[in-house]
């Protein structure tokens, strides 16, 4: 017999708000959120939306009326990221399996570090890294979720380390060589703030030149390592992307992994965000010599429709993990249990606690299958791909570079005012205050959401990045998109 007083029985209390609370959830946050004509954003200063939610905690507990109507303000008042409208960031779109998945794994409240008390989330949890380094081509590889891709590019440095000079686990870095790893003029951050992180010193970056596509040029590469060789420093690592963040560009992996294999450097790519593009029978050449990675982060928070956060990081070597992070505390993972203690993967990462995220991926490639995922990948290309050929022919619109490999395009857009003029380094200088104004009226107008920045080791001024991420934006919406920048910036 349950508890009288179990809170979650049918008709206690917090049962009743649980259910009051999934309404308001699914009516606002979901079916009017996700909804087009929805505004993606209201926005309020900082100031002033301060004063709007009630964020104080009182000595007494708030009645459930309260609760529910705290929450239907902090719908209101976030970015619906769910609206096909928004194009601002690499994520966006609700997926209702991958929801189901977060939902599913939260009510069950687990920490995913040993088989004992997460038996069902271990297993999957193999299971789809088993079909991620087979997509890869890691046939004996492993892997572990992070919380979040940079996360993951941290874990590549360490295990790059570790691989080479395995003492160091003990004895630390005091003593040891002048590492320097590489990376691409359009390379992650994430790469720099790791190499700051883990005591390598940020100086210790050394920046690759990228071609006018974007991609890292083999020949530097190479160039910067002898470099570095002769002058007794140790080359260590070298972050490859497959899918940059501005521009979507995917470096040569093949040539990439010719110099490593050569000059005995760890080689990470970083497909957080073109890592997908492995569904696609039509994409996956994006990632040739993929395999050829001694390690591979791979988002699929973002063009793989999971909700966030959801960062796979695969190892060639199995094993590798295991011994470059496992301190063995006997409160957890001692070795006399009455099962398979292999399946204790606590041990494969430096956190202890961790949040189950595999249920997001897998319950949704579940419900959609492998053809469901390779069509979304399809659909975002075909789409943003219509944007890019629409875009070269709408006065005004005019591209970064004349080719996007990924889902991202990039452009400017040049008021009325400024066409037909000298493009003087004056005229330039004008041109990087449009996207910046846009950006400000269309989010105070809450018509949509894209992002802009510069480039500066291209000398490119402020532009637009729209990243087609949501299988629900349409060629129509992209068309709209068109519109409505050119109608937020006419007088400009």
């Amino acid at each position: 017999m349950a508890s009288p007083d179990n809170p979650f029985e049918e008709g206690a209390d917090t049962r009743r708000f649980l259910d009051d609370l999934y309404k308001v959830i699914v009516d606002e946050a979901l079916a009017k959120g996700c909804n087009v004509n929805t505004k993606v954003v209201d926005f309020q200063f900082p100031e002033k939306l301060s004063t709007l939610i009630d964020t104080e905690i009182k000595k007494e507990p708030e009645s459930h009326d309260k609760l529910l109507d705290l929450a239907r303000q902090i719908i209101q008042y976030s970015v619906k990221t769910g609206n096909p409208r928004f194009f601002n960031q690499q994520y966006g779109g609700l997926n209702p399996y991958s929801l189901a998945g977060s939902w599913l794994s939260d009510s069950l409240n687990t920490n995913l570090h040993t088989f004992e008390v997460a038996p069902a989330f271990v297993i999957l949890e193999k299971s789809i890294f088993r079909k991620l380094c087979g997509l890869v081509g890691f046939s004996r590889g492993d892997g572990v979720f992070c919380p979040g891709g940079s996360f993951a590019v941290f874990m590549a440095i360490h295990l790059a380390r570790y691989k080479r000079f395995p003492e160091l686990k003990k004895t630390g870095m005091m003593a040891s060589p002048k590492f320097v790893l590489f990376a691409s003029q359009e390379v992650h951050y994430s790469v720099t703030k790791g190499a700051g992180f883990l005591g390598f010193g940020t100086d210790n970056v050394i920046s690759v030149k990228s071609d006018d596509r974007g991609k890292m040029i083999p020949a530097d590469f190479e160039n910067k390592v002898l470099q570095a060789k002769e002058r007794g420093e140790v080359p260590l690592f070298v972050m490859a992307t497959g899918g940059s963040t501005v521009l979507g560009c995917f470096d040569p992996l093949p040539a990439v992994a010719d110099i490593c294999q050569e000059h005995d450097i760890w080689m990470h790519t970083d497909a957080c965000w073109g890592g997908t593009t492995l569904l696609s029978a039509k994409h996956k050449h994006l990632l040739d010599g993929i395999h050829r990675s001694d390690s591979v982060s791979w988002n699929f928070h973002k063009m793989g429709g999971a909700l966030l956060q959801c960062s796979a990081f695969l190892v060639k070597e199995m094993d590798l993990l295991r011994e470059s992070n496992a301190l063995s505390a006997t409160y957890l993972f001692q070795k006399d249990k009455f099962y398979d203690t292999s399946y204790d993967i606590g041990d494969n990462t430096v956190q202890c606690g961790r949040k189950v995220d595999v249920v997001k991926l897998w319950f949704m490639w579940k419900a959609l299958g492998d053809r469901g995922m390779e069509s979304r990948v399809d659909k975002l290309f075909e789409t943003s791909q219509y944007f890019t050929e629409r875009l070269k022919k709408t006065e005004g619109f005019r591209l970064v570079i004349p080719k996007f490999e990924c889902t991202n395009v990039c452009f400017w857009y040049i008021p009325p005012s400024m066409r037909g003029q000298p493009e003087t380094p004056e005229w330039w200088e004008k041109l990087s205050k449009v996207a910046p104004v846009i950006k400000e009226r269309m989010v105070m107008d809450g018509s949509m959401m894209i992002g802009y920045n510069p480039l500066l080791h291209k000398d490119f001024v402020n532009f637009f990045r729209i990243v087609f991420v949501n299988e629900r934006q349409t060629k129509e919406l992209a068309d709209f998109v068109l519109e409505e920048i050119s109608r937020l910036g006419k007088d400009l």
